[in-house]
């Protein structure tokens, strides 16, 4: 393998992060909502509104749990990430 480029280097972040949140509790390929609640304050807390709220993560759970099975996953979790990737590009394009 080749040595892999900067956009290599950051989908492989992204599979890394969710590995290092999905692994603690339950299934270590998904995300439970505690899971997912930690992931989102601690990796994207200026990205996302409202983090801290209980409401908010539940919201945001069950428009990921796509076949509401209670975990969420890689395939779910690329749905949120995607979704700030957008909203990213759109605030880059506002300054």
């Amino acid at each position: 393998v080749g040595k892999m480029t900067k956009l290599e280097d950051y989908l492989e972040g992204i599979i890394n992060i969710f590995h290092q949140y999905s692994v603690r509790l339950g299934d270590y390929d998904t995300l439970i909502k505690r899971e997912l609640k930690q992931l989102i304050t601690k990796e994207l807390p200026n990205t996302l509104k409202n983090t801290k709220d209980q409401a908010t993560i539940d919201k945001i759970f069950q428009e990921l749990d796509a076949n509401k099975d209670g975990q969420v996953s890689f395939e779910e979790f690329i749905v949120l990430v995607s979704r700030v990737l957008k909203t990213a590009h759109e605030d880059i394009h506002k300054e």
